[in-house]
């Protein structure tokens, strides 16, 4: 019996859609060279498509490759979402600042941007959707003093998508993804439960990120460590793990950074976009998308045995991604 489970394992690996991470726009798009010129980078690297995001401008039309599709995000959107303006003036310095930030008053303003985003998703062909279950703000990505709960975070995310979905059914699968902040961080199998039964509609699952869940261990020093330690919380779902349809793959090992630079709140600019700005770079250096190097990962992967696949690496170019998506495409023996 082990032994067909793993032969099932291996062929459901082989079958699953393997994708890069993409903001989509006219100018990513030249970078890469043009629809074929990604076409064939996808292909270089055993990939079908991307997994696109939007980049805030018109995007362009690259037919079949957009196979999967990142969902708008706000890092912090709990107390927006409630209309807690005493909580949004303390943390934004005024009315006009948060406002401006969202682009509206009230929570009407985020369904509005979300409808639209699941639409400009729709018409791009689309086969799911990932969606951040996460509320951090500026301050508490520093200090890791949480002003909100995991279950407030779930329960609102809940309350989000049941009002933005309450007339029909998604028209894809949205995946939640777990981050290292309050919510869904794939520690507690309770917590992605309670996910499931509050949210109304059928077609939804999870995804994982394993760098993220890496994130939420700061002891972690190698790449085999973080394996196992993603291995252990796997174990820990049971049947659960069986709604995880998707994985973003990358790995972070930013246990020393945070060390050094969380757990207290350092001097901030006083106007909020600027703070924004800085906290920024902050973020980058605790999830750090760097490629996968130590074949460990492959457990990971046969374990989840996900119907999709994303590289999600980092890079301050073009040149920086590709290299970085062909380290890990060769872990993944998709190139030698």
């Amino acid at each position: 019996m082990i032994f067909f489970e793993k032969v099932l394992n291996s062929l459901l690996v082989i079958m699953m859609e393997k994708l890069l991470s993409f903001p989509l726009s006219a100018d990513t798009l030249s970078e890469a060279g043009g629809a074929i010129a990604l076409a064939r980078i996808c292909s270089e690297f055993g990939c079908s498509g991307v997994e696109a995001l939007w980049c805030g401008t018109d995007m362009p039309d690259i037919g079949p490759l957009l196979r999967g599709y990142h969902l708008i995000f706000y890092p912090d959107w709990l107390d927006f979402w409630r209309g807690d303006t005493a909580a949004l003036v303390k943390k934004f310095g005024s009315r006009e600042a948060y406002t401006s930030f969202y682009g509206g008053s009230g929570s009407e303003t985020l369904l509005e941007l979300f409808r639209a985003d699941v639409e400009r998703a729709e018409r791009a062909g689309a086969r799911y959707g990932v969606f951040h279950v996460a509320d951090v703000s500026i301050e508490e990505g520093y200090s890791y003093r949480w002003l909100h709960s995991d279950e407030e975070v779930i329960d609102a995310s809940a309350d989000l998508l049941n009002a933005l979905f309450y007339k029909r059914e998604p028209p894809f699968p949205i995946l939640f993804e777990n981050q290292w902040w309050p919510g869904l961080r794939f520690d507690k199998p309770s917590l992605a439960e309670r996910l499931l039964e509050k949210v109304s509609f059928e077609n939804k699952g999870f995804l994982l990120d394993t760098g993220h869940m890496m994130n939420t261990s700061p002891s972690l020093k190698t790449q085999a460590e973080g394996a196992q330690f993603i291995l252990r919380a796997l174990d820990s779902f049971g049947s659960l793990s069986k709604e995880i349809r998707a994985m973003h793959l990358s790995m972070s090992l930013s246990g020393e950074y945070c060390r050094g630079h969380t757990g207290f709140l350092p001097p901030l600019p006083e106007d909020y976009f600027e703070r924004y700005r800085q906290n920024y770079a902050h973020i980058e250096r605790i999830d750090q998308h760097r490629p996968w190097t130590d074949s460990s990962v492959l457990r990971v992967i046969e374990r989840v045995s996900p119907d999709f696949l994303t590289h999600e690496l980092s890079g301050r170019n073009f040149g920086e991604k590709l290299r970085a998506w062909r380290i890990q495409a060769s872990v993944l023996g998709d190139i030698t």
